[in-house]
């Protein structure tokens, strides 16, 4: 089978080796609160167009609301191509991870002209069935990746047990994260979308075990000086760049929030200094 490479469309992610993805894709997760700010996509994706980031990430029925935008310079697509149901308040019955398009998993993306498809990869207290789908879908996009050249971003994330925050909230453990990593690697990740490590300080080891781009993980939104501090440690870990969602849509200028994150990516701004630039926003 011959390979076509994938270096095109990583360039249109990636300038100066960092990214910023904003993640959009939220509707898939069926959970009323991360919808908060996403009422009016058209809306929402005019503004983010307009403040700049790298990529913004989509899933498949509302991807067009950005790649039907006329220009060369607007942000690249990520798409996501799976969806499960692990982020609800309420534990479900039954936890499950499936590829939104079982036979041909790319061609929605194919179609979109995404630069990138991102997959779950998740690692949930006593749901070893809910991690198999995941390792199970992961690899059977792999090789459809290979074949169209399209980069695969797989996201590894380490949940604490629903009974302690609720939606399975980010463990933080280095040591899980970075076990979990790794398993991302072996299995071809191009990318990996990582959860960022309770101590800043360890994300080095994570960087370390990937072997490929790393971008971070946002999760919940939180306080945004906090934000831009944590992210810049993050930066001088090795991080690649960020994929945050609610801490910029969520925000009251998202603008503002993607200038100084983009900052702190590209021009290896400090926490310090990216909050001068928002509040100049």
């Amino acid at each position: 089978m011959t390979r076509i490479s994938h270096k095109a469309r990583l360039n249109r992610l990636f300038r100066n080796g960092g990214c910023l993805d904003v993640a959009v894709d939220h509707g898939v997760c069926n959970e009323p609160s991360f919808l908060v700010g996403l009422e009016n996509m058209d809306m929402v994706i005019d503004r983010l167009v307009d403040a700049g980031p790298d990529a913004i990430q989509l899933a498949y029925g509302q991807a067009d609301l950005l790649q039907n935008r006329p220009g060369r310079d607007k942000p690249a697509l990520v798409m996501r191509i799976d969806m499960g149901n692990p982020y609800n308040a309420t534990r479900h019955r039954v936890m499950w991870s499936q590829l939104q398009n079982r036979d041909e998993p790319l061609i929605g993306a194919l179609e979109m002209d995404a630069a990138c498809v991102v997959v779950n990869l998740f690692m949930l207290p006593d749901e070893p069935e809910l991690f198999r789908q995941c390792v199970e879908n992961i690899s059977r996009v792999r090789a459809d990746c290979h074949r169209y050249g399209m980069p695969l971003m797989i996201e590894p994330l380490v949940m604490l047990p629903n009974d302690v925050r609720g939606g399975y909230q980010v463990d933080g453990d280095a040591e899980k994260i970075v076990t979990l990593v790794r398993l991302a690697s072996e299995m071809g990740a191009d990318i990996i979308k990582a959860d960022p490590t309770g101590n800043p300080e360890d994300f080095h080891r994570v960087i370390e075990a990937a072997r490929c781009p790393v971008l971070v993980r946002g999760g919940g939104k939180e306080d945004l000086r906090a934000v831009l501090t944590k992210s810049a440690a993050l930066i001088a870990q090795g991080a690649n760049g960020m994929v945050y969602g609610r801490n910029i849509y969520q925000h009251d200028n998202p603008k503002a929030v993607v200038s100084a994150l983009m900052a702190i990516i590209h021009q290896g701004a400090s926490g310090d200094e990216a909050w001068d630039i928002y509040n100049r926003g």
